[in-house]
């Protein structure tokens, strides 16, 4: 087989080593623009998982890397002149000039034929030439450009600069320095990968960098060349760091990362590699494993696989779901860096976790098995800055307002159809009773609507009639009389997604017949099934408000503990919020003020007739999840307009308001809204924040409440599949939780597995025997 193979980096060295090792007769020409010993950047990092892969393929490449390695366990977080250690991470690094001289070594042993300084021929030409092209051409691959309409690229580009730079300073772990300056938070990624060098990458937000480089960055630098006005500036901004060693550039000059993802990576007989295919943020070091990675799979693909194009299906079918997953961890982790202002408010263990934490990776109970002196620092701490004893985050009291909680965990609103005319019933008493016997902190009902007309299923509660208050007053009575546990009201109306079928009939269906007339801020309908709402009138935004008012009183009357106004999800009170379905030319549409003015008129109505020392929350989709829409910016500015009229929390969801959604579904993919909102308006006023979302595990919850991204995690379809889920995950935890006494006889930790769900991650742990030793990497160990 003729393989080309363009570009001369790790990715396709390695490619053509193990494809020339797979398959002797394979004639492999690689194709480099460089000179050999031409290479940008200092040092790579690898995974345990990588090199064992590595190590299974080619013991001969594994061996040569191994006497390069700088390995250690330790990262440090130097924040506010203080510097917490964690151990336990497993790292391993190494010069990548060294990394390309080994594979190229190995490419002369095996008689491959590299072309250095030798610009590949055109793309086309190479496809037609030979049998399969392998484009390793990096993050502005040529090939993928010749072929776009077949890979269909898309580059991200965010709001940070960085520069990549050395240093003739070892350090003896992961270093991250965080570095208020007078332009600004600085970041500082660092780590060793050999005997004499660490690499160092210096990283911004853009407005900093433009109050402290953009006077004097160079422009048009050309290869090779490096910034060296800014990179004097450097020096002088981190000389406390380096101590009078040295800063080493290397074609260094400041960039803006670009996430690439394409829709393919296979056209004919061309595919991609590497930083052309995909990149992930440096700062959770996954480039060239994921490029080598790639390199693996693509040649025991074409091993195994009788033709070209079924290897190549497989390939991508192989690696994209890791790639996918790795991708999402970069990103998680690139939006915390570009995010780092919001947090330096932190102390400095908090900081520290939430650092470790923000790719979702590493989390609370992983951090224990990576090193648990440390984890248990941060349990004392968090322990000691509420004045109580220690125990998992999640189990620490609360407050909601005035309200005091025993725990953080809430059973969110979820909706159950099963009402009659209203009414909820013997279903109500005992899916509510039940996961309030469950061990939740707080109970939430279903959304209760303030009319008939307000309903958004024939199925769905309400707070309108006499009979419905005696119901909701005995569900009240047996939840506090028979558990520790709070519950709390939703409060809402449907708006124009009311008159709709039971979600097991079809979910916002219209009615076969019985509809009733559906209102909204605008005459736009939720899809074009559903009707054209009515637009309301003044006169009518005021009988409504009446309406919230009345509910309010009965939910008091009832007993409820807390009351929480339902403005997410598309209902009536979110439509106004949204430019998307509120397009009024009065007082209560057009600017963001103006769509706020009626929800903040319930509120303020409402506030006045809800008991002043209960609690009123609101509940907000943080984002519409589609262009034109509401998202994090406005978000935050509704949920501070809703803290400045005394929300005493704020309950942060996304979505459902257009049925054209384009929703990113994954692991707590919302709570990146909840962790912008506590931090930026929940601390200043006060104002407690719920995150929900795809919360499945007491692990997430105990990594998002020590991190402090939420105050409460709110999860529904999780008590769905186990009611009694915080007992047993009291028990899991070895947490001395009180038992109802009917079931005390029961109550034992679980003897094998896990009982919460999903089990947490666990990457990267590399233990060697000693799980919490801070095993320092040293020169004369490399």
């Amino acid at each position: 087989m003729r393989i080309s193979v363009v570009g001369g980096g790790p990715a396709g060295l390695y490619f053509a080593v193990l494809a020339k090792q797979l398959g002797p007769d394979h004639e492999i020409t690689v194709w480099e623009r460089n000179a050999p010993d031409d290479t940008f950047g200092f040092g790579v990092v690898f995974s345990d998982e990588t090199l064992g892969g590595i190590e299974h393929a080619d013991a001969a490449v594994h061996e040569a890397m191994s006497r390069e390695f700088a390995r250690w366990d330790d990262i440090d977080v130097h924040y506010r002149d203080t510097v917490s250690t964690s151990g336990g991470h497993g790292f391993a690094a190494m010069s990548r000039k060294r990394l390309l001289a080994i594979l190229q070594q190995r490419c002369r042993e095996m008689g491959i034929d590299v072309r250095f300084r030798s610009i590949a021929p055109d793309p086309a030409e190479l496809a037609a030439s030979a049998d399969l092209v392998v484009a390793a051409d990096g993050v502005n691959s040529a090939v993928r450009t010749a072929f776009a309409d077949s890979f269909r690229p898309a580059v991200e580009t965010r709001q940070c600069r960085y520069i990549w730079l050395g240093t003739d300073l070892v350090f003896d772990a992961f270093k991250f320095y965080v570095l208020e300056t007078p332009h600004g938070i600085m970041q500082v990624h660092g780590y060793p990968y050999g005997r004499d060098g660490s690499t160092f990458i210096l990283e911004m937000h853009e407005d900093v960098w433009q109050r402290a480089f953009g006077p004097i960055a160079a422009t048009g630098l050309g290869p090779g060349e490096s910034d060296e006005k800014s990179i004097e500036l450097i020096r002088e901004l981190c000389g406390d760091i380096f101590d009078g060693h040295q800063l080493l550039a290397n074609n260094s000059k400041w960039a803006t990362f670009g996430t690439v993802r394409c829709e393919s990576w296979v056209h004919d007989n061309v595919v991609l590699l590497g930083d052309a295919a995909h990149t992930a943020h440096f700062s959770i070091g996954s480039g060239t494993k994921l490029a080598m990675e790639d390199a693996l799979a693509l040649a025991a693909c074409l091993h195994e696989q009788p033709s070209v194009p079924e290897a190549l299906a497989a390939y991508e079918e192989e690696r994209r779901p890791v790639v996918a997953s790795t991708q999402r961890a970069a990103q998680a982790s690139l939006e915390w860096f570009e995010n780092l202002a919001q947090y330096t408010h932190q102390e400095p263990e908090q900081f520290a976790f939430n650092l470790l934490t923000r790719s979702r990776r590493v989390t609370y109970d992983n951090l224990k098995l990576r090193d648990r002196e440390f984890a248990a620092s941060l349990d004392q701490w968090f322990a000691d800055s509420l004045g109580t004893s220690v125990a998992p985050p999640m189990f620490q009291p609360v407050r909601i307002g005035s309200l005091e909680l025993p725990n953080r965990i809430v059973v969110s609103p979820m909706d159950m159809y099963s009402a009659v005319d209203g009414v909820p019933g013997e279903f109500h008493l005992v899916h509510l009773g039940s996961k309030a016997l469950g061990g939740a902190g707080m109970v939430m009902t279903e959304m209760i609507c303030v009319s008939a007309e307000g309903r958004i299923t024939p199925g769905c509660p309400g707070l309108y009639t006499a009979e419905q208050e005696s119901a909701w007053q005995r569900i009240v009575e047996f939840v506090h009389r028979e558990t520790p546990a709070k519950i709390g009201l939703q409060l809402g109306h449907s708006g124009r997604k009311g008159s709709t079928k039971l979600m097991w009939e079809g979910i916002d269906d219209p009615l076969p017949e019985g509809n009733w007339e559906v209102c909204a801020p605008s005459a736009l309908p939720y899809s074009p099934n559903n009707q054209t709402p009515r637009e309301l009138s003044v006169a009518e935004l005021a009988e409504i408000r009446d309406q919230f008012v009345a509910a309010a009183e009965a939910a008091a009357r009832a007993g409820f503990d807390l009351l929480e106004l339902h403005c997410a999800h598309g209902y009536l009170l979110s439509s106004f919020l949204s430019p998307l379905t509120n397009q009024r030319t009065d007082s209560y549409g057009g600017s963001p003020e103006n769509r706020l003015r009626f929800p903040l008129e319930v509120f303020d109505a409402v506030r006045a007739a809800w008991p002043a020392d209960r609690p009123l929350t609101v509940r907000i989709s943080a984002t519409d999840w589609f262009e034109g829409g509401n998202d994090a910016d406005e978000a935050v500015a509704i949920a501070q307009a809703f803290a400045e009229h005394g929300a005493a929390a704020i309950d942060v969801s996304t979505g459902q308001v257009v049925s054209e959604e384009q929703p990113k579904f994954g692991r707590s993919y919302q709570t990146p809204y909840a962790d912008r909102i506590r931090n930026e308006v929940g601390r200043r006023y006060g104002t407690a924040v719920i995150a929900v979302g795809a919360i499945s595990s007491y692990d997430d919850v105990n990594s998002l409440i020590l991190a402090g991204r939420a105050d409460l995690c709110a999860l529904g379809r999780t008590h769905l599949f186990n009611p009694q889920w915080t007992l047993h995950a009291a028990a899991a935890q070895e947490y001395p939780m009180a038992w109802p006494k009917q079931w005390a006889a029961g109550k034992r930790p679980p003897q094998t597995g896990r009982t919460d769900g999903p089990e947490p991650r666990l990457d990267l742990v590399r233990t060697g025997g000693h799980q919490t030793a801070h095993a320092r990497w040293r020169p004369e160990e490399a």
